[in-house]
């Protein structure tokens, strides 16, 4: 099955200037041409899953042709692709670790607004003993409020 860039923009979700972007950067390798028209495959979609992983895991273009090229160079470049998504789950892992700090101070000022709302002040909230505030803003702010 070979798709134009127009029916994988649509499938994909990507633009079509994007797409000609990817192919410029070399990123799909082994696409197939007809009369100069672009034919994808099943393989360039499958890539298209990676290249779209890896730039939200926040690896560069440029880093990710190094990928898309070790992937042409056969079993030998296997262990510098585990690494490159060893990696990069490393960095995900930091990345959803700071967005649960993020989550938890966000649900801190919902519960403390929330909570001056109904005792009527900021210093009401601020006078609750650090014992008695709820179980889950206790353990997500071990720190005096």
């Amino acid at each position: 099955m070979t798709l134009t860039i127009g029916e994988v923009s649509k499938k994909t979700n990507l633009s079509v200037p994007t797409l000609r972007y990817y192919d410029r950067e070399g990123l799909f390798p082994g696409l197939q041409r007809e009369s100069g028209i672009r034919k994808f495959s099943d393989k360039e979609l499958a890539g298209i899953q990676v290249i779209e992983c890896l730039k939200k895991s926040g690896l560069s273009i440029p880093d990710i042709k190094q990928f898309m090229d070790w992937t042409t160079m056969g079993s030998e470049t296997f262990e510098e692709r585990k690494d490159l998504f060893v990696n990069q789950r490393a960095q995900v892992g930091k990345q959803l670790n700071d967005l649960k700090q993020v989550d938890n101070l966000l649900r801190y000022k919902c519960w403390y607004y929330e909570t001056a709302m109904k005792l009527g002040s900021e210093e009401a909230v601020k006078a609750i003993p650090f014992d008695q505030l709820p179980k889950q803003i206790q353990e997500n702010f071990p720190f005096e409020h």
